[in-house]
């Protein structure tokens, strides 16, 4: 069977990992802090926080922020169910809107209609790696228009003094935006490295800030830092230090803290993201390009155009005038062929914890069309062009038999 996207795990990583365990320093400590530099200066950013899932870093943003019962947050209803559990873990609304056809970006034009007085935040989703139009979601949340609809509620939203935008780009590690690599592109962009993901730290994420001039990134840093330590003034590394032992609760705060055994094997990772992983990634994607081009009933993601460039997460391939049920067989009939596929993603509506809040799916139809059309192909770095070519012909050969069926 050829997997769907195994971990890129080699004998630096291990290495690394071991060393870590030999040194006596296996949570919070020096390589956690060396990772957040590294990641820093590869985003452009001056700080970025590592947490132990880009989950916990958006609700970590979320409450920072102030949001609470009463409080909007529009996202797209095509994402993974992270994106809008942190909202309801803050007790805010998740307002969902739909998406684009062509690129699977939260519309913009469905963003403007949902704005109200009681929005505090937007969401933008970048669904395989491929960055939103962050230029016209800037704009729109900084247009006088928008911004006199604002209402803030707490020290940091009048800080802010609009709407925050915070880019779920647990996907999009290392895609370009006009040329600059992703992380400053919004107020606050939140990666995951989830063993799945292109940088894995078996389970991790960070934070990239890239706030308003009159806020301290630093300050923030530090406040989510304590907040990720149940509210603990001092981190371990902090008290180490001699007669640093004493420390005091602050607040009843979270654990989310990424451990140095975790970020030991993103150091070797981010040091070879761009030479290696992202360069192996887009050649895969190239050869699915060319492989599928000149299928009359494919739809071929977008990878790249004038403004944007994709991390290269996930091939997203579309079948052309079939149903849910018919892709559904196609997927059933590729894994018969010993060949992984997947689906990405239900859109949200579809789980009964939606459905139970009163969101229906035929509210968002574009979403449902590109998820009843979508499957997801392997991609990852030890991929082989054979092996790849072997999953071309199970796509095809699945979709011919599906169709002619």
């Amino acid at each position: 069977m050829i997997p769907f996207s195994p971990p890129k795990i080699y004998q630096e990583i291990i290495d690394e990992v071991v060393d870590t365990l030999k040194s006596g320093w296996i949570t919070t400590g020096p390589k956690t802090k060396q990772l957040e530099k590294e990641l820093a200066k590869y985003c452009g950013v001056e700080r970025v926080l590592c947490l132990n899932s880009a989950t916990i870093g958006m609700e970590f943003i979320l409450r920072w922020l102030g949001v609470k019962e009463g409080d909007e947050v529009i996202l797209p209803a095509y994402t993974y169910c992270s994106t809008a559990n942190v909202v309801i873990h803050c007790g805010a609304t998740p307002v969902m809107v739909d998406i684009n056809e062509d690129d699977f970006s939260i519309n913009l034009e469905a963003v403007k209609e949902k704005i109200s007085n009681k929005t505090k935040a937007i969401i933008p989703v970048d669904i395989g790696g491929l960055p939103c139009r962050y230029e016209e979601l800037n704009q729109l949340i900084r247009s006088e228009e928008v911004k006199a609809l604002f209402q803030p509620n707490s020290k940091e939203q009048e800080q802010m003094g609009r709407i925050f935008l915070m880019a779920d780009a647990a996907h999009s590690l290392g895609a370009k935006y006009e040329g600059k690599t992703l992380g400053a592109q919004a107020d606050a962009s939140v990666f995951s490295f989830h063993a799945v993901k292109n940088l894995t730290t078996a389970e991790g994420g960070a934070i990239a800030f890239n706030l308003p001039s009159n806020i301290d990134p630093n300050e923030v840093y530090q406040a989510l830092n304590i907040k990720s330590l149940h509210g603990q003034s001092k981190d371990a590394l902090a008290k180490t230090q001699k007669g640093n032992w004493k420390y005091d609760i602050v607040e009843a705060g979270f654990k989310g803290n990424m451990t140095d055994i975790l970020a030991s094997m993103g150091l070797v990772e981010l040091k070879y993201y761009e030479s290696e992983t992202l360069k192996r990634r887009k050649q895969l994607f190239e050869m699915y390009d060319q492989a599928f081009s000149s299928c009359d009933w494919a739809i071929l993601p977008i990878s790249k155009d004038q403004e944007r460039e994709s991390s290269y997460h996930l091939y997203m391939l579309r079948i052309k005038h079939i149903t849910e049920e018919q892709r559904d067989e196609i997927i059933q009939r590729i894994f018969d062929k010993d060949v992984s596929a997947n689906v990405h993603f239900q859109p949200l509506p579809l789980f009964t914890q939606y459905k139970k809040l009163g969101y229906q799916m035929d509210d968002y139809p574009v979403a449902y069309k590109n998820f009843a059309s979508e499957i997801s192909l392997p991609v990852y770095f030890d991929l082989s062009d054979e092996d790849l070519q072997t999953v071309c012909k199970a796509v095809k050969d699945a979709v011919t038999e599906t169709l002619d069926a």
